[in-house]
């Protein structure tokens, strides 16, 4: 009777300890789910946070339309004022001034193709700010500050180096993320006054 008491007592410990050890690997196997699940939810931000790393835009300094390839070369704030004694006009006498800034820029212009670009066929002209304000170039009133030998617009021969093209602005001192729009006509053709039939772009300047 003692022996059977006893056979009974191993016998329901036996089962507790497999309860036990069940119980034990159901904790474990939730504590897996929830760890897994906390990870699942994290990840969203990091992936955010990769994809916003990748739209990163950068710089553009040059920019090819037909078969003008259109490359910055410098631009310099020359701030308030454009002084006579540094004028290549040696006969101005008077600075020039402003209430905000004089940004001098030079973009060259390139015929990669195989034919002469005629001349008209290519300029520079606004700049654009991050804002979308745009700034037309001061044309005559700064010629006096400008290169003499005048090349925008120029005949474009296939290979040669880079021809200067240089214009003055006035631009805004609230003004930042500033670019200059380059232009050519349909084809390489003649540039469209009108603005309505032209290829343009964008290229990104670095102001000295």
């Amino acid at each position: 009777m003692k022996a059977k008491k006893s056979k009974k007592s191993k016998l329901q410990s036996g089962q507790a300890s497999k309860l036990l050890l069940v119980l034990a690997v159901v904790i474990l196997v939730a504590a897996v789910i929830v760890y897994l699940i906390m990870q699942m939810a994290e990840r969203p931000s990091i992936e955010t946070e990769t994809e916003f790393e990748t739209t990163v835009v950068l710089p553009i300094y040059e920019q090819t339309l037909g078969n003008i390839k259109f490359i910055f070369e410098s631009a310099i704030n020359h701030g308030g004022t454009l002084y006579a004694s540094r004028a290549v006009d040696e006969y101005e006498d008077e600075n020039l001034t402003t209430t905000e800034n004089f940004i001098e820029v030079k973009i060259g212009a390139q015929n990669i193709g195989k034919l002469n670009i005629e001349a008209g066929a290519w300029d520079i002209q606004n700049i654009v700010d991050s804002e979308g304000r745009e700034f037309e170039s001061l044309k005559r009133d700064a010629d006096s500050w400008l290169p003499e030998t005048d090349l925008c617009e120029e005949l474009l021969k296939p290979s040669f180096d880079p021809t200067p093209c240089v214009k003055m602005y006035e631009v805004s001192k609230k003004s930042t993320g500033l670019k200059i729009r380059v232009v050519t006509g349909k084809g390489n053709g003649d540039v469209d006054s009108d603005m309505k039939d032209n290829d343009s772009a964008l290229i990104d300047l670095i102001v000295k």
